[in-house]
């Protein structure tokens, strides 16, 4: 995956998940990948991508 398209991936998944702020991160990950078709072995970083989204989430409201 290039790099471009990589960063492209994090910022679309970021602001995805400040929208819908997922219960189950890795639940929503993979529904990502499955629907924008995101190249293999990307899971894991995505995943804690969307944890330390939310947990940026939750510490901004308290």
């Amino acid at each position: 995956m290039a790099k471009r398209s990589h960063n492209e991936v994090k910022e679309s998944l970021k602001e995805l998940t400040r929208i819908f702020q997922p219960k189950d991160s890795r639940k929503f990950v993979r529904d990502y990948i499955r629907k924008y078709r995101i190249t293999g072995g990307y899971e894991d970083e995505l995943t804690m991508l969307v944890d330390h989204e939310m947990g940026r989430l939750k510490s901004s409201v308290s």
